[in-house]
């Protein structure tokens, strides 16, 4: 048991030294894993990865995939900035407000952090560099606020982590985001604030009335496709799988007919980057279905879980302990295969405090959200450095306190449950009983007697 957990440490760690792409170096971890158990590692991976991916509830990947696509190219972003200029523009230094609440608006529709860099970026950290803002300052509030989509539903790594817990309802993860997802955008505009009180941001023009109904008009199509997605969902109209095929339909409409952006010679183009990006994906979620599978043969899972209860007798401390794993995980891992492999890992053991899986769910891709901005793999600061034309190297000391403001965003997310599981309870997608006891075992687990008397 001890020999397997090494070599697959080993190996997954020399891999990634040697720059081999994460899904190859999963892969080629489990694979000699399984050897060393003297099990045929070809016909035992191929077996774990074809059922890793065999599920109906992954079917809605490639068509958000393709649906962030189509909204990424039909001219969506300039009308959401538009119209978020005209609710918080006029503030001391609304670009960068105005900046935040569009990646907001923006990565929650098309479900893609890394599209609301290139997209937003491409017009506000421009723009924002002629008005005088510093252009690292521009690159972090891009590359921070963009995150803020993956808890805004409908978002691809709340279907993975659904699939990696078992019976978790997505339509439950999808709305339980939705709070986090502000608090997130809250936090990140509150650094805003004061680095626009420090170095004396100025405004925008006030917008008028007539102008902000006229921007709000522009934008409320493409702000309708959250409505449907989620308002059917709610209603039982149609499944979340379902939901991202109508999202499909009507962002094709959107793009192609209303705002012609996208050309019918561009679909092709499309449809192959979809299935490029659908395929890494896929083999994403195959490989680490392999290493979970020998990881929990060889009581990985087990042993990580009797090490974090024995580490300490307080909550507080092993939730800490975890947060701070799981941001060391997403300096250099992907989501994807972090959700897949360490939600196996965790989950029992923030069960065991009273934890709803829901609700760790929420904080575990709040957490690795962090890991999307960090070096040295972060997606979305790299991609933010690069429509910026700046260096990783200067825009990490500007990063800092957007860090900090995620972080207390999700001490937030991870000490107060109600945050994430309010609004499921409201819409009927979790029972209220069932949510009600997990938190009382949970405020009981955290504060001992003194909760129960409260």
């Amino acid at each position: 048991m001890g020999t397997t957990t090494l070599i697959l440490v080993l190996v997954f760690l020399l891999l990634l030294v040697m720059n081999v792409p994460i899904a190859v170096s999963i892969a080629m971890a489990a694979f000699v894993a399984i050897l060393a158990e003297g099990i045929n590692p070809s016909v035992m991976m191929a077996l774990k990865m074809a059922n890793g991916v065999n599920s109906f509830a992954l079917l809605a990947i490639p068509f958000f995939i393709l649906s962030g696509h189509l909204m990424g190219r039909g001219g969506m972003a300039r009308r959401l900035i538009d119209f978020a200029n005209s609710l918080v523009g006029m503030l001391p230094g609304g670009l960068a407000y105005v900046n935040t609440l569009t990646c907001m608006l923006f990565g929650s529709i098309s479900g893609s952090a890394a599209a609301a860099v290139s997209s937003v970026g491409g017009f506000m950290i421009p723009e924002m560099n002629r008005k005088g803002y510093s252009r690292e300052f521009n690159v972090a509030v891009t590359t921070t606020a963009a995150t803020t989509g993956l808890l805004i539903p409908p978002s691809n790594v709340m279907i993975v982590y659904s699939v990696a817990a078992g019976s978790v309802s997505i339509s439950a993860m999808f709305i339980a985001g939705v709070f986090p997802g502000i608090i997130m955008g809250l936090c990140i505009m509150a650094v805003c604030g004061y680095f626009a009180f420090r170095n004396k941001y100025g405004s925008s023009e006030r917008v008028s009335f007539l102008a902000g109904l006229i921007s709000f008009k522009r934008a409320i199509l493409s702000l309708l496709l959250i409505i449907i997605v989620i308002g059917g969902i709610l209603k039982g109209i149609f499944t979340p799988t379902e939901a991202a095929a109508i999202a499909v339909l009507y962002s094709f409409i959107l793009s192609v007919v209303v705002y012609r952006q996208v050309k019918l010679h561009q679909l092709p183009e499309i449809f192959k980057i979809t299935g490029i990006t659908t395929a890494v994906v896929m083999l994403l979620i195959g490989a680490s279905s392999g290493m979970s599978w020998i990881m929990t043969m060889a009581n990985i899972p087990q042993a990580v879980s009797n090490a974090l209860l024995n580490l300490s007798d307080s909550p507080i401390l092993i939730l800490l302990t975890i947060n701070m794993l799981l941001l060391f995980v997403g300096t250099f891992m992907d989501m994807t295969p972090a959700v897949l492999i360490f939600t196996p890992i965790f989950l029992p053991v923030v069960q065991s405090l009273g934890m709803h899986e829901v609700h760790f769910g929420i904080m575990m891709i709040a957490n690795l959200c962090i890991g999307l901005c960090t070096p040295p793999v972060g997606t979305c600061l790299f991609i933010g450095c690069g429509v910026g034309k700046t260096t990783i190297a200067k825009v990490t000391k500007t990063m800092l306190p957007f860090f900090f403001a995620m972080i207390v965003a999700l001490m937030i997310i991870t000490y107060l449950p109600r945050v994430s599981l309010w609004l499921p309870v409201q819409t009927e997608q979790l029972k209220t009983q069932e949510v009600e006891s997990s938190i009382e075992k949970w405020n009981s687990s955290l504060y001992g007697d003194e909760a129960e008397s409260k």
